[in-house]
């Protein structure tokens, strides 16, 4: 996780992340308070016996998303990491290979690394786990296709990393229009025995049986969500294991306040809750705590 030091509102990802507001406090409170998040959520995964590596943000350059590292890195169990193409250049600043360094001092050494980011002079682009969520167990990645999620990056992450591709368009409600959601991990979260999932958002009907058909060969418990509780991020949640082997999911009290009693029960029985509250990070920049994440192995 990237402890943020200039979180903010960022014009250039606004112009298709529909979940960002602008910025209508200073700055400087936005920061303070993205930080205050930042520490309590990182404290509460700590407290049900999981590492969590924080490395620091620069102030320089101005990289206001940094706080979403699963963007522009992933990790895999092989020891490998891949770097991703960016759709907005001030995103792409956040590539550091400092932090690679970091994390070797940490005991975590990748490699192995596959850099995809000369597609972005193609204008082509794949922002890592927000636009793929990955089935690591049955090695297939989701993918709604968007400005920000090309087929053909995919396609060359699935045939070097030994994925299969599910790829479909997902759709959100912006004011009058069904416009294209801008990261697949808004609308649907694979755990080990379930998938949560806004079937509402895959408007073509093929694709949604398609998606639907998949997830129920590779053995998955389908929990549905409705379009509102997209929109409070309750598809932005990820599955973890604690140094115990013990499951726990974390998603956002935003989130958590959108789940029917019906739903939570069906989270709970399968994994421990680990609910944080990250208002200001979802307001401002239009993700949430599954986005703030870059698993390790």
């Amino acid at each position: 996780m990237i402890q943020p030091v200039a979180f903010g509102f960022n014009a250039e990802t606004a112009a298709n992340n529909f979940f960002q507001q602008e910025a209508d406090k200073d700055p400087a409170k936005i920061q303070a308070l993205a930080l205050e998040e930042f520490t309590v959520m990182v404290n509460k995964i700590r407290t049900e016996d999981i590492r969590v590596v924080v490395l620091s943000d620069t102030l320089s350059p101005h990289t206001p998303d940094s706080i979403f590292p699963n963007n522009w890195i992933s990790f895999h169990p092989s020891g490998s990491a891949v770097v991703y193409p960016m759709y907005a250049a001030n995103r792409r600043n956040e590539r550091k290979k400092a932090v690679l360094d970091q994390l070797s001092g940490e005991g975590f050494n990748y490699p192995d690394i596959m850099d995809l980011t000369a597609f972005e002079l193609h204008q082509l682009f794949l922002e890592g786990t927000g636009s793929m969520v990955l089935d690591r167990c049955n090695k297939i990645a989701y993918a709604a296709l968007s400005g920000r999620t090309s087929q053909e990056v995919l396609d060359v992450f699935c045939t070097n990393m030994g994925y299969k591709a599910v790829s479909f368009t997902a759709n959100q409600q912006v004011e009058s229009k069904r416009l294209p959601i801008y990261h697949t991990n808004v609308m649907m979260c694979i755990a080990e025995q379930y998938a949560v999932i806004c079937m509402e958002s895959i408007d073509d009907v093929k694709e949604r049986d398609t998606v639907i058909n998949s997830l129920r060969q590779s053995k998955k418990t389908i929990i549905e969500l409705t379009e509102h509780q997209l929109n409070c991020f309750a598809g932005n949640m990820l599955q973890v294991k604690n140094k115990h082997g013990k499951l726990k999911l974390i998603l956002s009290a935003t989130a958590y306040e959108s789940l029917t009693s019906i739903q939570l029960r069906q989270l709970s029985s399968y994994n421990d809750l680990i609910v944080c509250p990250v208002p200001t990070i979802e307001k401002y920049g239009g993700g949430s705590v599954r986005c703030m994440i870059a698993e390790l192995f």
